[in-house]
């Protein structure tokens, strides 16, 4: 579920300030449950652009951490570590393991910001905002912080390691 305190007041604030200027945003945010707009495929009004929003991954996730941890005897640490740290283990974005968390899996933000310059094209060329839908990601990435499993005592199985997007060693 998503909270209104994961969204920049400036999107909602932004909102509110206009009905008639065109408003493309990039969010990682659900901007349905929000009040950003009533629905991705018929946004209406001014606003429109790309969520990365992807509920779906938390199975991808599991998945991924299941690799990791194949028997559930290593429950315990993870959820030591987690509650220790009060941080999850897996995260949407790359600055996590870039700062020493062990892994991320979410969409790419290069491919949210490339998709975000194509709806402010496609509106200067007379579109109109509430007629393009959000769109989805459909790109992920992930990047394994290889130094911070060793730093665990984990090994990354190379079924993890060889379509990651970027281990850092």
């Amino acid at each position: 579920m998503c909270s209104r305190a994961w969204v920049p007041p400036r999107r909602l604030a932004a909102k509110r300030a206009t009905t008639t200027i065109p408003i493309v945003m990039e969010s990682l945010s659900d901007v349905v449950s929000i009040g950003l707009v009533p629905n991705l495929a018929r946004p209406g009004g001014n606003v429109t652009g790309v969520s990365g929003f992807a509920p779906e991954l938390s199975g991808k996730w599991l998945a991924l951490i299941r690799e990791i941890f194949p028997r559930g005897s290593e429950r315990p640490l993870i959820i030591e570590l987690a509650a220790r740290h009060r941080l999850p283990a897996i995260y949407l974005t790359r600055l996590f393991p870039e700062a020493g968390e062990l892994l991320s899996y979410g969409p790419l933000p290069q491919v949210r910001f490339q998709r975000t310059a194509v709806y402010v094209d496609r509106i200067r060329r007379g579109a109109r905002p509430g007629e393009l839908p959000i769109e989805r990601p459909t790109t992920f990435g992930l990047i394994i912080n290889q130094k911070t499993a060793k730093a665990l005592g984990l090994t990354i199985p190379p079924s993890l390691l060889l379509p990651a997007d970027q281990v850092i060693e």
